[in-house]
């Protein structure tokens, strides 16, 4: 009796003596293969962002977290040269309640008594250096969009009562109307006619941490709109977004450049205007080059722009950058050079005055 399991068993050894000699080194080999793609993976996504919490606690961030307006937090990210980003107003009003530190092994964020105002993303990266050379470590980073509830405020405030909000046919607009409460309800009007616009989750979808997005913004969209959010008690109303249309060809500026004369008499005061028709959201710089520079011969240079309905439903912005001449004298005469440049690219462009 007791010899017959014995034997039952040694038919299973050749399967077992197959499963130990010969995938021992296979199978080993696979999950280490896992093993390390899994390391690199969590590695890419491996957040270096923490809070300190109470008694020296430390918590890892989720995507978003919720917190009341007046309360402080800190936050630490591991590294010895960490970068922070955080709400651009808080740099544009150099708020006395952030403090940013980087301490030996780590860089800490601190804000005091937060409001509704500081609703919005928080990150924070390592930077490699080598030399003067820095560059971002994709693979230590980390990243929450952090709610400042407050019954008072439900939308973001902001510095401005009315903004302008440009609509590209080839990428998606933002009615930047965020909230402070996520839980907030969130709808979408426009002021003329009066109406609420249907938000399909396809051509305009609401984002919480974004506002309500246009996907395939066209000219039906433009007008006057604004938000509304509700969360137990009574509605709240934000700023108007005035949505502009804007249809204009994608490149370096198309400039023109024209002068008050191309012929000056002695003494005469000349002025030659260099402009430039865009998009709306596209900055133009200007530089020049004309005869008298060398000899330093002092100009007179204004550059501004404004916004023109080309009557059309479409918007464009004119740039000019206006050079003055003051007493015209023979070293004036000559050429006179333009060069305007956008993020696309540059255009040069030239006239000639001549000294009668």
């Amino acid at each position: 009796v007791i010899g017959q399991p014995m034997k039952s068993k040694r038919p299973k050894e050749p399967g077992e003596n197959k499963i130990k000699p010969v995938n021992k080194k296979i199978k080993p080999k696979m999950p280490k293969m896992k093993e390390r793609e899994s390391a690199d993976s969590s590695l890419k996504s491996q957040s270096i962002l923490t809070q300190v919490m109470d008694k020296g606690r430390f918590q890892k961030l989720a995507a978003t977290l919720n917190l009341s307006a007046g309360q402080s937090i800190e936050l630490r990210c591991k590294g010895s040269n960490v970068t922070w980003n955080y709400p651009s107003y808080l740099d544009t009003f150099k708020d006395s309640r952030l403090s940013i530190k980087q301490l030996d092994r780590y860089g800490q964020l601190i804000l005091a008594n937060a409001t509704a105002a500081d609703t919005g993303e928080y990150s924070c990266w390592l930077q490699l250096c080598s030399g003067n050379k820095c560059r971002k470590d994709e693979t230590r980073t980390g990243s929450t969009y952090i709610f400042f509830s407050d019954k008072e405020e439900l939308f973001v405030p902001t510095p401005s009562y009315f903004e302008i909000v440009y609509l590209n046919p080839d990428k998606p607009a933002v009615i930047p109307c965020r909230v402070t409460t996520p839980s907030a309800k969130v709808t979408l009007h426009r002021e003329f006619p009066a109406e609420e616009i249907e938000v399909d989750g396809t051509d305009i979808v609401y984002d919480v941490k974004k506002g309500f997005v246009y996907q395939h913004p066209t000219a039906d969209h433009k007008g006057i709109v604004y938000c509304k959010a509700e969360s137990q008690g009574a509605p709240q109303i934000s700023i108007k977004y005035h949505l502009l249309y804007v249809e204009v060809p994608k490149g370096p500026p198309s400039a023109t450049i024209e002068a008050s004369s191309s012929r000056a008499e002695a003494s005469d005061s000349v002025h030659v205007i260099c402009t430039v028709l865009g998009e709306p959201d596209v900055d133009v710089n200007f530089r020049w080059r004309y005869p008298g520079q060398e000899s330093e011969r002092p100009v007179r240079i204004q550059n501004f722009w404004r916004l023109i309905n080309r009557g059309t439903g479409q918007t464009t912005r004119i740039s000019k950058s206006v050079l003055v001449v003051e007493d015209f004298e023979a070293r004036d005469a000559g050429n006179y050079i333009c060069m305007a440049q956008n993020l696309h690219g540059e255009t040069t462009v030239a006239t000639k005055v001549e000294l009668n």
